[in-house]
């Protein structure tokens, strides 16, 4: 049996101007047969796994947070709504990201396909890039005992600018169960395989994402090779859990153990080694520190096939610490500043158990970035003949210069909604300030290098020494002495870079612990109990806004730092205060004091020394002096130096293979 179906009305907001929709979409019953074949599929609705927590719910499902009758998820792929219930499913997982399918692949119309039993209403929705609602289609279900296939068709016609399709379930007096729903195409995709590869120093958290990429028999069809590069002190075969995932992934699943070489070493093995012993047509990048959702996987290699020309595809981050919360929608590098941020219109941290997609208008604006980090992040094969190999960077801005490297190539960055894993935030962490600080600062001044069109001798100039000033006033010695260091190395020019990729991190850290200020210790019951007035420490908080407060602010703060410090403060904090509290325009005004670090475990105590403010000072002024003054020369050479820096044989001959 099969009848078409328009209608302008439904339970919902509904928009008479677009009804002529109608004409390009359609809803068919489609007997019993629900088998859609897997390279017609483009996105699965699926719902939580087991072991997830109850907080990642809003991302599957969009439902009223005040009424008793919940859905019932009764398996991956398969969900009870119970009766007098209503429920949506423009949840993050579960609707379809169709302006972005619209702008970057060949499928012109979707069906959505699922089998009912029961009795219900289904309802199609979609949205615009300004958030406003539009009713599409929609189907009655009566009594049915046997399950029956139901097929939406709609065009992607008016998804140019943004905008979802999702479908509502509406119940009366009976239940609706609804399973095997997906959004799929008449045309077939062209067959791609994915080398799966993942940079590791917690074999513990690798191994859970390898349980994860084992569990699901459609994954593991458009696996076909998972490769972990092991560079930590503990290896990831002697974990518990490794047996079990060498069962599930069986000869697909190879561990290379090799010396720490930081992400860019890892995660440059792994596409190294998906090049030259794979006949994958993609690579995909995943941190070891997630939680992955496991169809991430499927719909990155969907998009990816389906691509009007190759386009590297990246997926977004979600909090590992708060499940329902979305990290980072899209990024782009600012190459007039060289420094990254999100993209434009990008919405950051956005809780989605408060704030669901449709009501959310911000996110319904299709977002275009320049690069996506390597929590996850899959690349076409010819992507990667064409640019070659990541730089010998260890850590930091590596995944930002390759995208850019690639976009110049004409291989823009996707960061497809949908696609998605949870990793722990940045600012969670103390990556700016702690042995890391060194990567970002020498790294950004390549990735400027090598790509900015603008001369940023200026903005590099303001930024640092402004920086500079800054984490001197909060005592943060180590920082400031790395900053110096990486300028310094970034100057010496890009021959050594692989000859310093595995020794740079020990050197870094040496230099750094010679500073008391880089030591963390359990708590601050450590010392004596603190004597700064916490009012008069809430008062110098507040963050100063207008400019001549700010040189105010800091003319007193540097007066301060060139005098000797209390003689009581040396051994004695003057005050303990948060990772979150620890801003210059307090510190500034005090002579020591311990601060939490990001994540709580511990604190640094932070002690005034004068001379070594005015050294670091002084070296900072030379370093930025000579940085305006060779940036020609050193440009020069980082930019011809760039196909030996990211040759495959040059990486061959360091992994030594």
């Amino acid at each position: 049996m099969a009848e078409q179906q328009s209608t302008a009305t439904a339970q919902g907001r509904d928009d008479a101007p677009d009804a002529k929709l109608s004409d390009v979409s359609s809803v068919r019953v489609a007997g019993r047969n629900s088998e859609v074949p897997a390279n017609r599929v483009l996105q699965r609705v699926i719902f939580p796994r087991d072991e997830d927590p109850l907080d990642v719910r809003p991302l599957y499902v969009d439902e009223p947070s005040n009424v008793s009758n919940r859905v019932h998820f009764t398996s991956r792929r398969s969900v009870t709504v119970p009766s007098s219930t209503k429920t949506s499913f423009a949840a993050y997982f579960n609707a379809f990201p169709a302006s972005y399918w619209k702008r970057w692949t060949w499928v012109s119309d979707v069906v959505l396909r699922m089998t009912v039993r029961g009795s219900g209403r289904v309802d199609v929705y979609r949205s615009k890039p300004s958030g406003d609602i539009v009713h599409l289609q929609g189907k009655a279900v009566r009594g049915a005992k046997n399950w029956t296939v139901l097929e939406f068709h709609v065009s992607l016609q008016p998804f140019e600018d943004g905008g979802w399709i999702w479908f509502d379930v509406f119940t009366e007096d009976a239940q609706l169960e609804i399973k095997d729903a997906v959004w799929s195409t008449d045309k077939d995709l062209p067959e791609q395989k994915v080398s799966v590869g993942i940079c590791t120093i917690r074999p513990q958290d690798a191994v859970i994402a390898l349980h994860a990429l084992g569990e699901d028999p459609a994954v593991l069809d458009v696996v076909g090779k998972v490769f972990v590069v092991d560079q930590g002190g503990k290896r990831v075969r002697d974990e518990p859990g490794y047996p079990e995932a060498v069962r599930r992934l069986g000869d697909k699943l190879e561990v290379i153990e090799q010396a720490n070489l930081g992400g860019s070493g890892g995660f440059t093995r792994a596409l190294y080694e998906g090049m030259e012993n794979t006949d994958c047509e993609q690579i995909l990048l995943l941190d070891d520190d997630i939680r992955l959702e496991p169809d991430s996987v499927l719909r990155a290699n969907a998009f990816a096939r389906a691509a009007a020309s190759p386009v590297v595809v990246g997926g977004h981050m979600l909090n590992l610490q708060a499940r329902a919360r979305l990290h980072s929608f899209g990024e782009v590098v600012d190459l007039k500043s060289a420094t990254w941020r999100k993209a434009p219109g990008a919405v950051t941290d956005h809780d989605f158990g408060e704030e669901p997609l449709r009501e959310t208008e911000e996110l319904h604006l299709r977002i275009h970035g320049t690069y996506n980090g390597w929590w996850m992040c899959l690349f076409p094969r010819q992507v990667i003949d064409e640019i070659g190999l990541p730089l010998p960077l260890f850590i930091k801005w590596d995944d930002a210069e390759y995208a850019l490297r690639a976009g110049a190539h004409g291989f823009p960055t996707v960061s497809l909604p949908g696609a998605a894993v949870w990793h722990m935030p940045w600012t969670d962490k103390d990556d700016a300030t702690d042995w890391t600080a060194y990567f970002h600062v020498r790294n950004r001044l390549i990735m400027a290098a090598l790509h900015s069109p603008y001369d940023v001798r200026g903005p590099l100039l303001k930024q640092g020494l402004k920086l500079s000033l800054r984490h001197l006033f909060s005592m943060e010695y180590s920082t400031v002495a790395l900053h110096q260091k990486a300028i310094e190395d970034f100057l010496e020019g890009p021959d050594k870079l692989f000859e310093t990729l595995g020794s740079k991190r020990p050197e870094i850290l040496k230099i750094r612990n010679e500073y008391s200020d880089a030591h963390i210790l359990p708590s601050a019951r450590e010392f004596p109990p603190p004597t700064f007035d916490p009012v008069k420490a809430e008062r110098l908080l507040k963050p100063p806004v207008n400019p001549v407060v700010i040189a105010a602010r800091a003319a007193l703060s540097l007066a301060h730092h060139l005098k000797e410090p209390d003689r009581e403060a040396i051994d004695r904090p003057q005050i303990n205060v948060s990772a979150q509290a620890g801003r210059w325009f307090l510190l500034g005004a005090l002579d020591s004091a311990t601060v939490s670090n990001a994540d709580g475990s511990g604190v640094a105590f932070r002690r005034r020394d004068p001379k070594l403010f005015k050294q670091l000072m002084a070296r900072a002024l030379n370093n930025h002096r000579r940085l305006a003054k060779e940036w020609p020369r050193v440009q020069r050479e980082y930019r011809q130096a760039l196909p030996q820096l990211s040759s495959r044989d040059a990486w061959k001959q360091l992994f030594g293979s």
